[in-house]
Protein backbone atom coordinates (compact mmCIF):
# COMPACT_ATOMS: atom_id res chain seq x y z
CA UNK A 1 0.00 0.00 0.00
CA UNK A 2 1.38 3.30 -1.07
CA UNK A 3 2.08 5.77 1.67
CA UNK A 4 0.09 8.98 1.52
CA UNK A 5 1.99 12.20 1.06
CA UNK A 6 1.35 15.05 3.44
CA UNK A 7 -1.23 17.48 2.10
CA UNK A 8 1.18 20.35 2.41
CA UNK A 9 3.50 18.82 -0.16
CA UNK A 10 1.00 19.46 -3.00
CA UNK A 11 0.55 23.16 -2.22
CA UNK A 12 2.79 25.90 -3.68
CA UNK A 13 5.17 27.51 -1.29
CA UNK A 14 4.61 31.07 -0.11
CA UNK A 15 7.65 32.23 -2.05
CA UNK A 16 6.36 30.83 -5.32
CA UNK A 17 2.98 32.47 -4.74
CA UNK A 18 4.67 35.79 -4.15
CA UNK A 19 6.77 35.22 -7.28
CA UNK A 20 3.68 34.53 -9.38
CA UNK A 21 1.91 37.56 -8.07
CA UNK A 22 5.00 39.73 -8.76
CA UNK A 23 5.22 38.46 -12.36
CA UNK A 24 1.56 39.23 -12.98
CA UNK A 25 1.97 42.66 -11.46
CA UNK A 26 4.96 43.42 -13.70
CA UNK A 27 3.00 42.25 -16.74
CA UNK A 28 0.10 44.53 -15.83
CA UNK A 29 2.49 47.45 -15.32
CA UNK A 30 4.18 46.75 -18.67
CA UNK A 31 0.79 46.52 -20.36
CA UNK A 32 -0.30 49.82 -18.79
CA UNK A 33 2.96 51.49 -19.89
CA UNK A 34 2.51 50.16 -23.43
CA UNK A 35 -1.09 51.31 -23.50
CA UNK A 36 -0.10 54.73 -22.14
CA UNK A 37 2.61 55.12 -24.76
CA UNK A 38 0.22 54.18 -27.57
CA UNK A 39 -2.34 56.66 -26.27
CA UNK A 40 0.39 59.34 -26.13
CA UNK A 41 1.44 58.57 -29.71
CA UNK A 42 -2.18 58.66 -30.80
CA UNK A 43 -2.70 62.05 -29.17
CA UNK A 44 0.48 63.40 -30.76
CA UNK A 45 -0.61 62.24 -34.22
CA UNK A 46 -4.02 63.84 -33.68
CA UNK A 47 -2.45 67.12 -32.54
CA UNK A 48 -0.05 67.13 -35.49
CA UNK A 49 -2.89 66.48 -37.92
CA UNK A 50 -4.90 69.33 -36.41
CA UNK A 51 -1.87 71.65 -36.60
CA UNK A 52 -1.34 70.58 -40.21
CA UNK A 53 -4.92 71.41 -41.09
CA UNK A 54 -4.68 74.77 -39.31
CA UNK A 55 -1.36 75.55 -41.07
CA UNK A 56 -2.85 74.60 -44.43
CA UNK A 57 -5.86 76.85 -43.87
CA UNK A 58 -3.59 79.71 -42.76
CA UNK A 59 -1.10 79.35 -45.63
CA UNK A 60 -3.68 79.06 -48.40
CA UNK A 61 -6.75 80.90 -47.15
CA UNK A 62 -5.46 83.98 -45.30
CA UNK A 63 -3.59 87.09 -46.57
CA UNK A 64 -0.76 86.70 -44.04
CA UNK A 65 -0.43 83.02 -44.92
CA UNK A 66 -0.23 83.80 -48.63
CA UNK A 67 2.49 86.36 -47.94
CA UNK A 68 4.45 83.74 -46.00
CA UNK A 69 3.95 81.19 -48.77
CA UNK A 70 5.34 83.54 -51.42
CA UNK A 71 8.23 84.51 -49.13
CA UNK A 72 9.10 80.81 -48.81
CA UNK A 73 8.86 80.41 -52.59
CA UNK A 74 11.01 83.50 -53.23
CA UNK A 75 13.61 82.16 -50.83
CA UNK A 76 13.75 78.86 -52.71
CA UNK A 77 13.99 80.71 -56.04
CA UNK A 78 17.31 82.21 -54.91
CA UNK A 79 18.76 78.78 -54.03
CA UNK A 80 20.00 75.77 -55.97
CA UNK A 81 16.56 74.23 -55.51
CA UNK A 82 14.35 76.71 -57.37
CA UNK A 83 12.12 73.90 -58.70
CA UNK A 84 10.95 73.10 -55.15
CA UNK A 85 9.03 76.36 -55.10
CA UNK A 86 6.42 74.80 -57.39
CA UNK A 87 5.25 72.62 -54.48
CA UNK A 88 4.41 75.78 -52.55
CA UNK A 89 2.90 78.04 -55.21
CA UNK A 90 2.53 75.80 -58.27
CA UNK A 91 4.58 75.69 -61.49
CA UNK A 92 2.48 78.31 -63.30
CA UNK A 93 2.80 80.78 -60.43
CA UNK A 94 6.53 80.04 -60.15
CA UNK A 95 7.10 80.81 -63.84
CA UNK A 96 4.99 83.95 -63.53
CA UNK A 97 6.89 85.12 -60.45
CA UNK A 98 10.35 84.57 -61.97
CA UNK A 99 9.30 86.46 -65.12
CA UNK A 100 7.86 89.31 -63.03
CA UNK A 101 11.09 89.63 -61.05
CA UNK A 102 13.15 89.69 -64.23
CA UNK A 103 10.98 92.45 -65.67
CA UNK A 104 11.20 94.37 -62.41
CA UNK A 105 14.98 94.02 -62.32
CA UNK A 106 15.27 95.22 -65.91
CA UNK A 107 13.16 98.28 -65.11
CA UNK A 108 15.26 99.01 -62.03
CA UNK A 109 18.33 99.23 -64.26
CA UNK A 110 17.03 101.78 -66.79
CA UNK A 111 16.73 105.06 -64.85
CA UNK A 112 19.67 107.30 -65.65
CA UNK A 113 22.12 107.57 -62.78
CA UNK A 114 23.25 111.16 -62.16
CA UNK A 115 25.15 110.79 -58.90
CA UNK A 116 28.51 112.51 -58.55
CA UNK A 117 31.32 111.83 -56.11
CA UNK A 118 33.57 114.28 -54.32
CA UNK A 119 36.95 112.64 -53.90
CA UNK A 120 39.44 114.70 -51.86
CA UNK A 121 42.31 116.27 -53.77
CA UNK A 122 45.48 114.43 -52.66
CA UNK A 123 47.37 117.75 -52.61
CA UNK A 124 44.79 119.39 -50.35
CA UNK A 125 44.08 116.33 -48.24
CA UNK A 126 43.25 117.21 -44.64
CA UNK A 127 44.88 115.55 -41.64
CA UNK A 128 41.59 113.79 -40.83
CA UNK A 129 41.36 112.41 -44.35
CA UNK A 130 44.98 111.30 -44.31
CA UNK A 131 44.41 109.34 -41.09
CA UNK A 132 41.30 107.59 -42.39
CA UNK A 133 42.06 103.86 -42.95
CA UNK A 134 41.71 102.38 -46.41
CA UNK A 135 39.13 99.88 -45.20
CA UNK A 136 36.75 99.67 -42.25
CA UNK A 137 34.69 96.62 -41.25
CA UNK A 138 31.50 96.96 -39.22
CA UNK A 139 29.17 94.24 -37.98
CA UNK A 140 25.48 94.65 -38.81
CA UNK A 141 22.41 92.70 -37.76
CA UNK A 142 18.66 92.76 -38.06
CA UNK A 143 15.66 90.47 -37.84
CA UNK A 144 16.98 87.01 -38.72
CA UNK A 145 20.32 88.10 -40.16
CA UNK A 146 23.89 88.98 -39.25
CA UNK A 147 26.67 90.26 -41.47
CA UNK A 148 29.20 92.98 -42.22
CA UNK A 149 29.67 96.27 -44.01
CA UNK A 150 33.08 96.74 -45.62
CA UNK A 151 33.82 100.41 -46.32
CA UNK A 152 36.59 101.21 -48.81
CA UNK A 153 37.36 104.89 -48.32
CA UNK A 154 39.29 105.25 -51.60
CA UNK A 155 37.38 103.69 -54.54
CA UNK A 156 40.40 104.01 -56.86
CA UNK A 157 42.12 101.27 -54.83
CA UNK A 158 39.71 98.58 -56.04
CA UNK A 159 40.50 96.14 -58.84
CA UNK A 160 38.58 93.17 -60.19
CA UNK A 161 40.44 89.97 -59.46
CA UNK A 162 40.16 86.80 -61.55
CA UNK A 163 41.46 83.22 -61.05
CA UNK A 164 45.14 82.41 -61.47
CA UNK A 165 44.67 79.39 -63.77
CA UNK A 166 42.51 78.47 -66.72
CA UNK A 167 39.74 75.95 -66.32
CA UNK A 168 38.69 76.58 -62.75
CA UNK A 169 37.60 79.44 -60.52
CA UNK A 170 39.43 80.46 -57.38
CA UNK A 171 38.40 81.09 -53.79
CA UNK A 172 38.25 84.76 -52.84
CA UNK A 173 40.46 84.08 -49.82
CA UNK A 174 43.04 82.57 -52.19
CA UNK A 175 42.86 85.58 -54.55
CA UNK A 176 43.43 87.92 -51.60
CA UNK A 177 46.40 85.96 -50.27
CA UNK A 178 47.93 85.39 -53.71
CA UNK A 179 47.76 89.03 -54.86
CA UNK A 180 48.56 90.65 -51.52
CA UNK A 181 45.18 92.42 -51.39
CA UNK A 182 43.96 94.14 -48.24
CA UNK A 183 40.45 92.68 -48.61
CA UNK A 184 38.21 90.91 -51.12
CA UNK A 185 34.51 90.33 -51.75
CA UNK A 186 32.86 87.96 -54.22
CA UNK A 187 31.76 89.56 -57.50
CA UNK A 188 29.62 88.39 -60.44
CA UNK A 189 27.73 85.21 -61.17
CA UNK A 190 28.78 82.21 -63.22
CA UNK A 191 27.36 79.25 -65.12
CA UNK A 192 26.61 76.55 -62.56
CA UNK A 193 25.24 73.40 -64.26
CA UNK A 194 23.55 71.07 -61.77
CA UNK A 195 25.00 73.36 -59.08
CA UNK A 196 28.39 71.76 -59.57
CA UNK A 197 30.02 74.50 -61.66
CA UNK A 198 33.79 74.95 -61.62
CA UNK A 199 33.50 78.74 -61.29
CA UNK A 200 35.32 79.45 -64.55
CA UNK A 201 32.53 80.56 -66.90
CA UNK A 202 31.21 84.00 -65.89
CA UNK A 203 27.74 85.30 -66.70
CA UNK A 204 27.71 88.37 -68.98
CA UNK A 205 30.96 90.34 -69.07
CA UNK A 206 34.11 90.76 -67.03
CA UNK A 207 36.11 94.00 -67.22
CA UNK A 208 39.36 94.48 -65.33
CA UNK A 209 41.79 97.41 -65.47
CA UNK A 210 39.74 98.97 -68.26
CA UNK A 211 40.01 95.89 -70.51
CA UNK A 212 37.30 93.47 -71.60
CA UNK A 213 38.45 90.11 -70.22
CA UNK A 214 35.33 88.11 -71.00
CA UNK A 215 32.34 88.74 -73.25
CA UNK A 216 29.34 86.45 -72.98
CA UNK A 217 26.78 88.75 -74.64
CA UNK A 218 25.97 89.33 -78.28
CA UNK A 219 26.90 92.46 -80.24
CA UNK A 220 24.89 95.56 -79.32
CA UNK A 221 23.20 93.69 -76.45
CA UNK A 222 22.92 95.35 -73.06
CA UNK A 223 23.68 93.77 -69.71
CA UNK A 224 23.25 94.67 -66.06
CA UNK A 225 26.60 96.02 -64.87
CA UNK A 226 28.07 96.56 -61.41
CA UNK A 227 31.45 98.27 -61.31
CA UNK A 228 33.62 101.40 -61.28
CA UNK A 229 34.90 103.91 -63.80
CA UNK A 230 38.46 105.26 -63.99
CA UNK A 231 37.71 108.02 -61.45
CA UNK A 232 36.29 105.57 -58.91
CA UNK A 233 32.65 106.44 -59.59
CA UNK A 234 30.35 103.46 -59.26
CA UNK A 235 28.41 102.41 -62.34
CA UNK A 236 25.36 100.14 -62.03
CA UNK A 237 22.52 99.58 -64.46
CA UNK A 238 21.76 98.29 -67.93
CA UNK A 239 24.37 99.23 -70.57
CA UNK A 240 25.84 98.10 -73.87
CA UNK A 241 29.60 97.67 -74.20
CA UNK A 242 29.81 100.83 -76.32
CA UNK A 243 28.02 102.80 -73.60
CA UNK A 244 30.36 101.41 -70.96
CA UNK A 245 33.37 102.35 -73.04
CA UNK A 246 32.12 105.93 -73.29
CA UNK A 247 31.57 105.96 -69.52
CA UNK A 248 35.22 105.01 -69.00
CA UNK A 249 34.49 101.70 -67.28
CA UNK A 250 37.44 100.36 -65.30
CA UNK A 251 36.27 97.33 -63.30
CA UNK A 252 32.93 95.55 -63.77
CA UNK A 253 30.90 92.35 -63.67
CA UNK A 254 27.40 91.45 -64.77
CA UNK A 255 24.79 91.11 -62.03
CA UNK A 256 21.45 92.52 -60.93
CA UNK A 257 19.37 94.23 -59.75
CA UNK A 258 20.35 97.81 -59.02
CA UNK A 259 18.63 98.56 -55.70
CA UNK A 260 19.43 102.27 -55.17
CA UNK A 261 19.68 104.97 -57.84
CA UNK A 262 20.08 108.72 -57.27
CA UNK A 263 19.70 108.15 -53.53
CA UNK A 264 16.31 106.41 -53.86
CA UNK A 265 15.57 102.81 -52.92
CA UNK A 266 14.06 100.81 -55.78
CA UNK A 267 12.50 98.03 -53.69
CA UNK A 268 9.24 99.20 -52.18
CA UNK A 269 8.82 96.72 -49.30
CA UNK A 270 9.81 93.37 -47.83
CA UNK A 271 7.15 91.81 -50.04
CA UNK A 272 9.29 92.64 -53.09
CA UNK A 273 12.55 91.67 -51.41
CA UNK A 274 13.12 88.44 -53.41
CA UNK A 275 13.13 86.05 -50.46
CA UNK A 276 15.61 85.47 -47.64
CA UNK A 277 19.19 84.45 -48.50
CA UNK A 278 22.88 85.19 -47.94
CA UNK A 279 23.60 88.46 -49.77
CA UNK A 280 26.45 90.49 -51.22
CA UNK A 281 25.92 94.01 -52.56
CA UNK A 282 27.99 97.04 -53.57
CA UNK A 283 27.15 100.73 -53.08
CA UNK A 284 28.75 104.17 -52.99
CA UNK A 285 28.42 107.29 -50.85
CA UNK A 286 28.63 110.85 -52.15
CA UNK A 287 32.17 111.16 -50.77
CA UNK A 288 33.21 108.30 -53.05
CA UNK A 289 33.59 105.60 -50.40
CA UNK A 290 32.50 102.17 -51.61
CA UNK A 291 30.26 100.05 -49.39
CA UNK A 292 30.12 96.27 -49.59
CA UNK A 293 27.33 94.60 -47.62
CA UNK A 294 27.93 90.93 -46.81
CA UNK A 295 25.07 89.07 -45.12
CA UNK A 296 25.35 85.47 -43.91
CA UNK A 297 22.44 83.06 -44.19
CA UNK A 298 21.01 79.54 -44.23
CA UNK A 299 22.42 78.94 -40.75
CA UNK A 300 19.61 78.65 -38.15
CA UNK A 301 20.65 79.93 -34.75
CA UNK A 302 23.20 82.29 -36.31
CA UNK A 303 21.80 83.96 -39.43
CA UNK A 304 18.95 82.93 -41.74
CA UNK A 305 19.64 85.63 -44.32
CA UNK A 306 18.25 88.92 -45.59
CA UNK A 307 15.96 90.18 -48.33
CA UNK A 308 17.08 92.68 -50.95
CA UNK A 309 14.90 95.19 -49.11
CA UNK A 310 16.98 94.60 -45.95
CA UNK A 311 20.21 95.13 -47.92
CA UNK A 312 18.80 98.28 -49.52
CA UNK A 313 17.94 99.71 -46.10
CA UNK A 314 21.44 98.93 -44.76
CA UNK A 315 22.91 100.75 -47.75
CA UNK A 316 20.62 103.77 -47.29
CA UNK A 317 21.42 103.89 -43.56
CA UNK A 318 25.12 104.05 -44.48
CA UNK A 319 24.64 106.90 -46.94
CA UNK A 320 24.64 105.03 -50.27
CA UNK A 321 23.39 107.04 -53.26
CA UNK A 322 23.75 104.09 -55.63
CA UNK A 323 23.82 100.35 -54.90
CA UNK A 324 23.41 97.04 -56.69
CA UNK A 325 23.15 93.38 -55.88
CA UNK A 326 26.08 91.01 -56.47
CA UNK A 327 26.19 87.23 -56.51
CA UNK A 328 25.03 85.92 -53.13
CA UNK A 329 23.93 82.62 -51.65
CA UNK A 330 26.78 80.20 -51.07
CA UNK A 331 29.14 82.53 -52.96
CA UNK A 332 28.89 85.30 -50.34
CA UNK A 333 32.28 85.84 -48.70
CA UNK A 334 34.44 88.58 -47.18
CA UNK A 335 38.17 87.91 -46.86
CA UNK A 336 40.90 90.14 -45.45
CA UNK A 337 44.69 90.23 -45.53
CA UNK A 338 46.41 86.84 -45.85
CA UNK A 339 43.10 85.28 -46.88
CA UNK A 340 41.38 85.31 -43.50
CA UNK A 341 37.61 84.75 -43.93
CA UNK A 342 35.61 87.21 -41.85
CA UNK A 343 32.05 85.96 -42.37
CA UNK A 344 30.56 82.46 -42.32
CA UNK A 345 29.92 81.24 -45.90
CA UNK A 346 26.85 79.01 -46.16
CA UNK A 347 28.15 76.41 -48.61
CA UNK A 348 28.25 72.92 -47.10
CA UNK A 349 31.38 72.27 -49.16
CA UNK A 350 33.22 75.33 -47.84
CA UNK A 351 34.19 78.48 -49.71
CA UNK A 352 33.24 78.34 -53.39
CA UNK A 353 35.46 78.63 -56.46
CA UNK A 354 34.45 81.84 -58.27
CA UNK A 355 35.38 83.69 -61.49
CA UNK A 356 35.60 87.22 -60.06
CA UNK A 357 36.12 89.19 -56.87
CA UNK A 358 36.43 92.87 -56.01
CA UNK A 359 39.85 93.23 -54.39
CA UNK A 360 41.25 96.21 -52.44
CA UNK A 361 44.96 97.09 -52.70
CA UNK A 362 47.28 99.57 -51.05
CA UNK A 363 49.01 99.96 -54.44
CA UNK A 364 46.70 98.62 -57.18
CA UNK A 365 48.95 99.80 -60.02
CA UNK A 366 51.64 97.36 -58.89
CA UNK A 367 49.32 94.37 -59.20
CA UNK A 368 49.39 92.09 -62.25
CA UNK A 369 46.01 90.52 -63.11
CA UNK A 370 46.39 88.46 -66.33
CA UNK A 371 43.40 87.68 -68.56
CA UNK A 372 42.90 83.92 -68.22
CA UNK A 373 40.02 83.94 -70.75
CA UNK A 374 42.09 85.47 -73.54
CA UNK A 375 41.51 83.56 -76.79
CA UNK A 376 38.67 81.48 -75.32
CA UNK A 377 35.12 81.64 -76.66
CA UNK A 378 32.29 81.22 -74.14
CA UNK A 379 30.87 78.27 -76.09
CA UNK A 380 34.19 76.47 -75.78
CA UNK A 381 34.24 76.61 -71.97
CA UNK A 382 32.92 73.59 -70.08
CA UNK A 383 31.40 75.14 -66.94
CA UNK A 384 31.12 71.80 -65.16
CA UNK A 385 34.51 70.26 -65.91
CA UNK A 386 36.70 69.90 -62.85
Amino acid sequence: MQAMQPESASLPSRSSVRKGKGTNKRKRKKSRRKGGFLRFVGRMITVMMLLGVIAFIWLFLTPSGNNMRFLMADTLITTQHRHWAKYIIGQAELDKRVAAYQQQFDEMGTEKDTHTINLPDPVEETEEQAEKPLIEIEEVSGTGYRGYVLTVNDPTKIRLGVPAKRGKGEKVSSMVARTGAVAGVNGGGFADPNWKGNGFKPIGVVISQGKLYYNGISNNASTQIVGLDKQGRMIAGKYTLDELDKLGIQEAVTFQPRIIVNGKGQIRSQKDGWGIAPRTAMGQREDGAILFVIIDGRQPGYSIGASLYDVQQIMLDHGAVIAANLDGGSSTVLATKDGEIVNKPSSEYGERYLPTAFLVFDDPDAVDIPNIWEGLRPQDIDAGKK
